[in-house]
């Protein structure tokens, strides 16, 4: 080998690890998850995130990290991969619930917090306000006025003689307690003549004491709201309904998939791809408090015909009509 060559060599060689240091570290973005990691709804939606991120040039493992933390539907295991995902120090988090967003704000208030959705962030004390947010999160919502009138509206239109409408929740993961969506609804029921009853729960096995005690009086209807809780346990709700043949209205489409009469709420799926947005925007140095809140553009309507057959129900066509998606 000529010195020459030997001499360029040695001073790429001596180059290269520094240049090698001189690469920026991949982003961090972490993601914490209320449910199951099995849960394939929630799957998709995080597809989707990932999705939207890489068409925005975030290629996973290269320019960005994801952290994925579930938390199988338990609240205390919730707070406690929120501390975990916290302690690893990510550039950004995205989160999905009331429940999860109010334990990252337990854990932080400094790392940046992009939730997909939140239905009353202000109410539950997350932030100043919609517009200008002011602190370390922001996001999106899943709510717009006239969400709890529609799902009445909704059920009375497939069973025309309701009288008593329970409105389904866990007031440990509920928006509000709860009373966030009991008012919208409630005042639609006084215009209905509708009396609501509500069904505050704690898990499955009470999930199911009170649908039995909502069917012991006729013309009976249930609203299902969307919490944690009653995703979680949609599979134990949907067959009490269907033992006691009571119409229904559930929040997100899965319901209407895994045998719910009906769906109807904001396309979730569409929320975490707008999330990305928000998440990219952070990772290139805007904060999170300067970013207004987001509301819902895309509403799905669900329509299982199999199942309100089978419940003993004609849905008019008017609504099987307007579905999005009717399941034959």
């Amino acid at each position: 080998m000529k010195r020459r060559d030997f001499t360029a060599w040695g001073v790429a060689a001596a180059l290269w690890p520094a240049a090698a240091r001189a690469q920026p570290e991949p982003k961090r973005v972490g993601v914490l998850l209320p449910f199951a990691q099995t849960d394939s709804e929630v799957r998709l939606e995080l597809d989707a995130f990932r999705m939207e991120l890489r068409n925005r040039g975030w290629t996973e493992g290269k320019a960005m990290r994801i952290d994925v933390r579930w938390a199988a539907g338990s609240l205390e295991q919730l707070r406690s991969v929120a501390r975990e995902l916290v302690a690893t120090r990510p550039d950004v988090i995205l989160t999905r619930s009331t429940p999860a967003t109010a334990a990252l704000l337990q854990a932080t208030r400094t790392v940046p917090i992009v939730f997909a959705p939140v239905s009353d962030p202000v109410g539950d004390g997350f932030l100043a306000s919609l517009a200008r947010p002011g602190g370390n999160v922001t996001g999106l919502t899943n709510v717009e006025d006239s969400l709890g009138s529609k799902w009445l509206e909704l059920v009375k239109e497939v069973a025309p003689r309701t009288k008593r409408a329970g409105v389904i929740f866990n007031p440990k993961t509920a928006p509000g307690g709860g009373a966030f969506y009991l008012r919208s609804i409630e005042a639609a029921a006084e215009r209905a003549d509708v009396k609501i009853v509500s069904l505050p729960v704690q898990d499955a096995a009470g999930a199911e004491r009170a649908i039995d005690e909502l069917a012991s009086a006729p013309d009976a209807a249930l609203i299902v709201l969307a919490d944690v809780s009653n995703i979680r346990n949609r599979r134990q709700i949907i067959a009490s309904v269907a033992r006691h043949r009571l119409p229904a209205i559930y929040p997100i489409p899965v319901f209407a998939r895994e045998d719910g009469m009906m769906s109807y709420g904001v396309d979730v799926v569409d929320l975490f791809r707008r999330a990305a947005g928000y998440v990219d925007r952070i990772l290139r140095g805007e904060k999170p408090g300067e970013l207004p809140v987001q509301g819902p553009v895309k509403f799905h309507l669900f329509v299982n015909l199999k199942t309100a057959r089978s419940l003993g129900f004609d849905v008019p066509r008017s609504i099987a009509l307007r579905a999005d998606h009717v399941i034959e």
